[in-house]
C-alpha cells in the first residue's frame, strides 16, 4: 500500500484487518467461490495478517499504533523501501513468513515511495512462494490537490496502481471530491477507484486484484538504478529526541493539540511520535505523566494514550515538511516545547 505522507494509509489497514477479524468471527464454514481470505481460512485457523511497515526517520509510531491493537509488526526504518533498503525487504518478508506463518503480508511504505520498484522486488520473490496481490494508492482528498503540483513522487504513487483509494472523503465537499476525481483521471484514467470515509474499505475491494501494475521492468537491479535521494528532495526530516531526565513539558493533550493547529500545513506536513504529556488536574494535585501518540498530518492532529510502550526519552518525534531548517526554530517556540 502506497500514498503519500499523511493520507492514511495506517489507518485503512488498521481498520481492514479488524473487517477481516470480524468476518473470521462470524463466517460459517460453508463454502463458497465468493468468499473473502479470511472466510476462507475460518474452517481450518484464524487468518493471520502481517504488516511489514517502511518508515521515515527512526520513530516507529504507526507500528507501535498498530501494535495497540495486537497485530504482528515488523518495520524498516530510516530509508526508503523502493531504494536505500531494497534487499532489506526480501530479507524482511522471508523473515516474517518464518516466524509467524500469515495467510497474507501488508506491506506499508512511506509517503516517499516509487511502487514500482516494490513491485519488482515482490515479483522477483515469486520461487520463494510470493505473489503480488496488488499495489494499492492512497490519496488523500483532503490535500492531494495542494501538494500533486509540488510532488512527483504523488503523482508517481497515483499512476503506478492496480487500485486508488480516495481516502477522508468524509473531510470535502461533494463539488471538491468531484474535482479531485478529474485531477486523479487526468493522471490514471484506467485504474479503478473507491471512495472511503473514515479509513473504511471492504476487504473484498482490496484483495484478489490480480496485479497488473508496474510490469515493465522486473528486476531488482532495475530498483537499484531509482533515483536513491528522491525523498531527500522533496520531504526534510527531523528526529526530535528528549531525554527523559529533562524538565517535563508543560503539555496537556488538549494544549498541545491547540499548538499543532496553529503550525503551518503548507510547509509542515506531518509530526508523529511518542512523548510524556501531562494528565489530571494540577490544582487537584492529581497531575501526572502519561505516554501519548502523536498524528500530526496537514493541520489535523490525533493524540491518544499508549498502553504499551516505555523509552528512556520523554519526547521522540519525527517531523516531515518542507523547508525545516527555517520553520524548526519557529515551530519548537511555537508549541513551546523547547527542544533547542
Amino acid at each position: 500500500m502506497s500514498g503519500f505522507l499523511g493520507a492514511g494509509k495506517t489507518t485503512i489497514i488498521l481498520n481492514l484487518i479488524k473487517s477481516l477479524q470480524a468476518q473470521n468471527n462470524t463466517t460459517t464454514t460453508t463454502t463458497t467461490t465468493t468468499a473473502t481470505p479470511a472466510a476462507a481460512a475460518v474452517a481450518d485457523e484464524p487468518y493471520r495478517v502481517a504488516l511489514l511497515k517502511n518508515e521515515f526517520g527512526d520513530v516507529e509510531i504507526d507500528s507501535q499504533l498498530a501494535r495497540e491493537t495486537n497485530i504482528t509488526v515488523s518495520e524498516m526504518l530510516n530509508g526508503c523501501v523502493c531504494c536505500v533498503l531494497v534487499g532489506q525487504m526480501q530479507n524482511a518478508l522471508v523473515e516474517m513468513r518464518e516466524k509467524f506463518n500469515p495467510h497474507r503480508i501488508i506491506v506499508e511504505t512511506s509517503g516517499s515511495a516509487f511502487p514500482a520498484p516494490i513491485a519488482w522486488q515482490i515479483r522477483d520473490m515469486e520461487p520463494l512462494g510470493f505473489a503480488l496481490d496488488a499495489i494499492v494508492t492512497v490519496v488523500d482528498a483532503l490535500n492531494f490537490q495542494g501538494y500533486a503540483d509540488t510532488s512527483f513522487t504523488a503523482k508517481l504513487q497515483a499512476q503506478y496502481t492496480d487500485l486508488i483509494v480516495l481516502n477522508k472523503a468524509e473531510l470535502v465537499s461533494e463539488r471538491a471530491l468531484d474535482l479531485l476525481v478529474d485531477r486523479v483521471c487526468e493522471l490514471n484514467p484506467d485504474t479503478p477507484r473507491v471512495i472511503a470515509r473514515n479509513g473504511h474499505v471492504s476487504p473484498e475491494l482490496m484483495f484478489g486484484l490480480d496485479s497488473k501494475a508496474a510490469t515493465g521492468a522486473r528486476t531488482v537491479e532495475d530498483a537499484h538504478h531509482s533515483d536513491h535521494h528522491h525523498q531527500e528532495r522533496e520531504v526534510d526530516i527531523i528526529t526530535v529526541i528528549r531525554p527523559r531526565d529533562s524538565p517535563p513539558i508543560s503539555h496537556t493533550p488538549a494544549s498541545l493539540a491547540t499548538a499543532l493547529a496553529s503550525l503551518p500545513k503548507d510547509d509542515i506536513y506531518r509530526i508523529k511520535g511518542m512523548l510524556l504529556l501531562t494528565t489530571g488536574s494540577a490544582l487537584d494535585g492529581d497531575s501526572n505523566l502519561a505516554w501519548h501518540l502523536v498524528n500530526h498530518a496537514f493541520g489535523r492532529s490525533t493524540i491518544q494514550p499508549l498502553h504499551q510502550y516505555s523509552s528512556e526519552n520523554s519526547v521522540r518525534l519525527t517531523v516531515m515538511g518542507v523547508g525545516l531548517s527555517v520553520h524548526c526554530a519557529c515551530t519548537v517556540r511555537k508549541s513551546k516545547l523547547h527542544w533547542e
